[in-house]
């Protein structure tokens, strides 16, 4: 008679597509870590100041926007009226959650044309190389945040507490960012001008989001436009948690994440059934 229960191995063999994704970082997570050591550490060797450059680099860019966005062009935020926040520290928390997907979709093209010695051994697992890529993005976003941290206690005098759920916020866009990277790192090594176009669409996704003006201040015959942008939820949801010292949207979160899944699932999939052809192009 078949069994009324499944035994928790033949669960685990029926579920464990779904492991998939992390199987690969689980079982070569050493190599994921050193792989991530030397690209946060490649990227400042020889520089004088090293890793200091991870905090300087962002404060010298928040200072470009603000001059040109704030000052020149008069950004204004609702909430700068009530004093709740400089217009540097809003855009700030915008430019971080933009500075992560950005940093990802840019890089990935040349994941795999960027290291074709991985390519030619056999035993080398090519699907991990979007982890150390998503994880440096990473670092440089908790350095982004230790600025933003202590730009705001200097400016505003101010801290809060649901910032500790930044983390929470920003997981559906790392799982996206993610696919993403499986995706663009398959697809640079068949068309190499995606590297070009790469630049560009990072561009239009930080001018076409919340990240420079509130959704509100967009005319209602292009606030689709935003709407649509996968930062623009992401970006209010971290002020939210930043700035205003209110909770995330648990409800768009959570469809957000199943939307973000979907892609990374996708993602690898496209990725695992080009793979055997990158020797022969490369």
């Amino acid at each position: 008679m078949p069994a009324v229960f499944e035994t928790p191995d033949r669960i685990f063999e029926q579920m464990s597509w779904l492991l998939k994704p992390v199987a690969a970082l689980r079982e070569y997570r050493s190599l994921t870590f050193e792989l991530t050591k030397r690209d946060v550490l490649g990227r400042y060797r020889g520089a004088s100041f090293g890793l200091l450059w991870s905090l300087i680099s962002p404060f010298l860019l928040l200072c470009v926007y603000t001059f040109a966005f704030g000052t020149v062009m008069g950004g204004r935020w609702p909430q700068i009226g009530n004093g709740h926040a400089h217009y540097s520290i809003i855009l700030f928390a915008g430019m971080i959650v933009h500075g992560f997907l950005s940093e990802c979709i840019n890089r990935s093209p040349q994941l795999i044309i960027g290291n074709p010695n991985f390519v030619k051994r056999v035993i080398f697992p090519l699907e991990i190389l979007p982890w150390p890529m998503v994880l440096s993005a990473l670092f440089h976003t908790f350095m982004n945040v230790v600025v933003f941290i202590a730009l705001r206690l200097f400016m505003d005098g101010q801290f809060s507490w649901t910032i500790v759920m930044l983390p929470l916020v920003m997981l559906p866009l790392i799982i996206l960012a993610l696919g993403v990277s499986w995706f663009l790192a398959s697809a640079g090594v068949y068309m190499r001008d995606i590297g070009q176009v790469t630049g560009v669409l990072t561009m239009a996704l930080l001018f076409l989001s919340s990240a420079m003006m509130p959704l509100e201040s967009v005319p209602a015959s292009y606030r689709w436009v935003y709407a649509a942008n996968p930062l623009t939820f992401i970006i209010d949801q971290a002020r939210n948690v930043m700035l205003w010292d209110r909770m995330p949207d648990w409800a768009g979160l959570g469809i957000y994440l199943l939307v973000a899944l979907t892609v990374m699932y996708l993602g690898r999939a496209w990725f695992m059934a080009t793979r055997k052809g990158f020797a022969d192009v490369l």
